[in-house]
């Protein structure tokens, strides 16, 4: 009899419950409905048309088209809410809200670009173009973020767009099964988005992407190549200028200054390793090696196969959401910079130092810093570059050839050689700041001043100083 009586309890619980939660549940829809009621008279109000200026863009959208939307705040819905609890804790409400009112457009959708747009979605940002001229294939399965068996043969944008209702139905969501060329330019990057993602493999269109995009003021991330890689340790966030150790950046690195005159200044997501397998060679329907070309669907796009491990372009992506999402939340994320020192280089600035030290203070006794700190002074603080190089154009490889010409000095000779108190000058510079006081550079050089101290006071608050 006691254990029935308990089984009925559990029973009486479960049941209460469940009532409870189907009140909720219920409470939540009639909100919502309530809200798309009110969209719906806004739209009625404003005789089926809304605009909205975006960056100084002037946008009109039909009754049906975003911008309308974006004028109910879509965090007021109580699911939608719930549904990004996590990111408005992490991010906070306000700027949570600059995610959900922006607008992204992410251009090729394989293994890189469909795991960007899928953790975009789900940040909850509030407008997406997908755009992709190709269709899933079996191949596509190891590495897409969405599809399915039953989604081979289906254009890569329409793909996404019917999985991504399904997650975050609110998004408005646009899907373009086009290929990115001048063309299409304007029908692509028009409408003034807050950021477009670069997820495509071929050069040209690449480059002419990019370059688009410089031109139009538009941010824009751009990835490298993930294929033929196997370790995510390696994967970066740079400047294109230092994407040193890949094919794909060198090649578009090359054409953007050859053609348009674009130096850098544009972020890319790449891999310092080195590609593991080359293109593998194109066997035709005789199974015989054959001319890829002869085979291409559309002109200068590859044909051969690159081996790919579908764990690192999905990699690649993940990161490329987190960097665009945590832009336009107003996150200030400080990237890792692309160092290629090794540890000697680390204990050669750390041995000059002492030895300077006993030279001009007749003792190393000031000297707190080890190996390791001196690492993140020349790492972290000055990216392995003097402290008066304000946009140097040295980078990569060749930067770390200027490694034998720097030293680390004191920035208040008053103080001791600390963590917070050290900065990176060339030999031909130490001298004449040594024989300048802080209050000669902050009257003669106020902007390099503010600068040095800013980055000083980041390692004191870094370190806890």
């Amino acid at each position: 009899m006691e254990e029935r009586a308990k089984s009925l309890a559990m029973l009486g619980v479960g049941a209460l419950l469940g009532s409870v939660s189907t009140i909720y549940l219920l409470k939540l829809l009639s909100r919502r409905m309530r809200n798309q009621c009110s969209k719906k008279a806004i739209e009625m109000d404003s005789k089926g048309i809304l605009s909205e200026t975006h960056k100084g863009c002037s946008v009109v959208a039909s009754p049906q088209g975003y911008n309308g939307m974006a004028r109910v705040d879509l965090l007021n819905d109580e699911i939608v809410s719930e549904q990004l609890t996590r990111n408005i804790q992490f991010f906070g409400l306000e700027s949570q809200q600059k995610v959900t009112a922006s607008y992204v457009v992410v251009i090729g959708l394989g293994g890189v670009g469909s795991h960007a747009a899928s953790m975009i979605l789900r940040s909850g940002v509030g407008r997406l173009l997908l755009v992709d001229f190709d269709q899933v294939s079996l191949s596509s399965l190891n590495r897409h973020a969405v599809a399915t068996r039953a989604d081979v043969g289906i254009p890569k944008a329409q793909c996404l767009k019917e999985h991504f209702l399904s997650i975050f139905p609110e998004c408005h969501i646009e899907a373009k099964v086009l290929l990115y060329d001048a063309s299409s330019e304007e029908e692509i990057l028009s409408g003034c988005p807050d950021f477009v993602l670069d997820c495509i493999d071929n050069i040209d269109t690449k480059v002419a992407l990019l370059a688009a995009c410089v031109r139009r003021g538009l941010k824009v991330l751009s990835a490298t190549g993930a294929g033929a890689r196997a370790d995510p340790t390696r994967i970066r966030v740079a400047d294109l200028r230092e994407s040193i150790n890949d094919p794909l950046s060198r090649s578009v690195r090359h054409r953007l200054r050859r053609d348009y005159g674009i130096e850098g200044g544009i972020p890319v997501v790449f891999s310092l390793e080195k590609p593991k397998a080359k293109l593998l060679p194109f066997k035709g329907p005789s199974g015989e090696e054959e001319n890829p070309s002869d085979y291409q669907i559309v002109p200068g796009f590859r044909v051969r196969i690159i081996p790919v491990l579908g764990t690192i372009p999905a990699i690649f992506g993940q990161v490329m959401a987190s960097y665009v999402v945590t832009q336009l939340a107003g996150l200030q994320v400080q990237t890792e910079p692309v160092v290629n020192l090794d540890l000697d280089h680390y204990r050669t600035l750390h041995q000059r130092l002492i030895e300077h030290e006993e030279s001009v203070y007749g003792t190393s006794m000031q000297v707190q810093v080890d190996v390791d700190e001196v690492m993140y002074i020349a790492k972290e603080l000055w990216h392995g570059r003097s402290a008066r190089e304000v946009s140097p154009k040295d980078v990569g490889r060749g930067m770390w050839r200027s490694v034998n010409e720097l030293m680390l000095v004191r920035w208040d000779r008053e103080k001791s050689a600390s963590v917070s108190n050290l900065i990176l000058l060339k030999f031909k510079e130490v001298d004449d700041h040594e024989s300048r006081t802080l209050d000669d550079v902050k009257e003669s050089e106020p902007e390099f001043f503010n600068r040095v101290t800013t980055v000083l006071k980041r390692a004191e608050l870094e370190f806890g100083l």
